[in-house]
């Protein structure tokens, strides 16, 4: 007897189980699915749609853009497919594509916050401020809730200054309710603390717990009876340093069984504490290097470096899973190749991650010497950054740590998405005064203009005043 044909499931089916499996995050499963989808019926425009998204995560935003184009042709009266394609087509920097594509999803629905709210980032990437304020407030308007739309503003009114309604819609990010799930007690909201315990945890990257781990020491003069800090293992042995802190834990470990009266997020520590650009806590320095750690690094500079030449560190690439990671990094060592005409000067290589290996494929021009292996943590680097002169740095946490020790640092700051904290148009950083300098990338131009001005500042300095910074 012959066995019965099986029915192939329907691109319908195949559809609502790739959307199952997108939910679920378990995107490989999701593309195969969608795959087959369209191999039934290759005119499913949702299909392409999801699969392009697929494709834009993966970091194929070619393939990309033909689905989303394909769908549109499909379904032209679809505004969330015109929504994604912006998205996508922004971050491939077509500005006027997403411009138009955030604009056509709006006339076909224009109550919808989500194309108001990546229209308003747009326009504050590209500083039409005002426009930017006006689309993202309108998104707002629709939806009082919308944390993306919350986010852009407040990274907007921050770089303008505007701190005090900044921080406010800064309250509005999500990214820690796995931690809020886990504690028990409440979350901090301003509460009188004298007498009374309090968890601060670490908040997005390295450069922002370095940032606002100043404000540990604040808790702490303001009468907390215990600050405690849940922090990225690679910094706990540095944060030791910090004034006022009574406990660290490393987000890797098993938490100590105690029962704090409050936690809080150290980025919502600012607008708990009322800061202002006029009260901004800068007693700098605010950390410092371990003394056992200062000591084998001042003997290991000193052997490999023993004349009187400048010392300057080097960063030049940052994580590169940031959002912004590519407009901030350089896009290889190579670009700094300018700074070595500065004579007088050693350069030493602080950077780890990405960009690491290019320390050690130098060419004999280069006077570049590599650190990176023997940095562990962020105690090793704050120990290698002490014997240095000067850091040289684009904006990544080993430029906040520079200003965290105290130690000169120059930031190289891309024109494009300039991160909030920097304001806008100043040299100089009131997180980090008289310590900090900002060299900022012209708008529209690549990265040897800024280079140059910083190695004719670099000569500048090692011709005027030797071997102080």
């Amino acid at each position: 007897m012959p066995s019965p044909t099986l029915t192939p499931p329907t691109a319908a089916l195949l559809f609502e189980q790739s959307t199952q499996a997108l939910q679920a995050e378990q995107f490989e499963a999701a593309e195969a699915l969608l795959l087959e989808a369209l191999q039934q019926d290759p005119d499913l425009a949702e299909a392409h749609a999801n699969l392009a998204w697929l494709l834009e995560r993966r970091g194929q935003p070619d393939e990309a853009a033909q689905h989303y184009e394909y769908a549109i042709t499909l379904q032209p009266g679809n505004a969330r497919i015109h929504l994604n394609f912006g998205a996508l087509l922004a971050g491939m920097k077509f500005f006027q594509a997403a411009e138009a594509a955030y604009r056509l999803a709006l006339s076909l629905q224009p109550d919808m916050p989500g194309a108001w709210c990546n229209l308003g980032a747009l326009q504050a990437q590209n500083w039409r401020d005002t426009e930017a304020e006006s689309s993202l407030r309108h998104a707002l308007q629709l939806d009082a809730s919308h944390a993306a739309a919350h986010f852009n503003l407040a990274c907007l009114l921050l770089r303008q200054g505007h701190f005090q309604e900044g921080w406010q819609h800064l309250e509005f990010r999500d990214w820690y309710r796995a931690i809020a799930a886990r504690l028990p007690c409440p979350r901090w909201q301003g509460q009188a603390l004298p007498g009374r315990s309090i968890l601060v945890v670490y908040d997005a990257g390295y450069g922002d717990m370095i940032q606002f781990c100043r404000y540990v020491t604040l808790l702490h003069h303001n009468g907390a009876a215990g600050v405690d800090v849940l922090c990225h293992p690679a910094l706990k042995t540095l944060l030791q340093t910090l004034e006022g802190v009574a406990e660290l834990i490393g987000f890797d470990e098993n938490w100590p069984d105690k029962a704090w009266d409050f936690w809080c997020p150290v980025l919502s520590l600012p607008f708990h504490l009322g800061t202002q650009q006029d009260n901004i806590p800068a007693q700098i320095p605010y950390l410092r290097a371990p003394a056992a750690r200062v000591s084998h690094w001042r003997a290991e500079i000193n052997q490999r470096s023993p004349g009187p030449a400048w010392r300057v560190g080097l960063v030049w690439q940052g994580n590169p899973d940031f959002v912004n990671d590519a407009q901030r990094s350089l896009p290889g060592l190579e670009v700094m190749a300018p700074l070595w005409q500065v004579p007088g000067v050693q350069f030493f290589s602080l950077q780890k991650g990405q960009g690491e290996p290019e320390a050690t494929r130098q060419p004999h021009s280069q006077p570049l010497i590599d650190l990176a292996a023997g940095l562990h943590d962020f105690a090793d680097t704050a120990a290698a950054v002490a014997q240095l002169d000067l850091v040289i740095s684009v904006d990544t946490a080993v430029a906040h740590l520079a200003g965290a020790l105290g130690k000169p640092c120059w930031v190289l700051l891309p024109a494009f998405m300039t991160d909030w904290r920097w304001l806008e148009q100043r040299t100089d950083s009131p997180w980090y005064p008289d310590v900090l300098r900002l060299f900022r990338q012209p708008r529209g131009l690549s990265w040897a203009p800024l280079v140059d001005q910083v190695r004719e500042a670099l000569a500048t300095q090692v011709r005027d005043t030797g071997r102080s910074a």
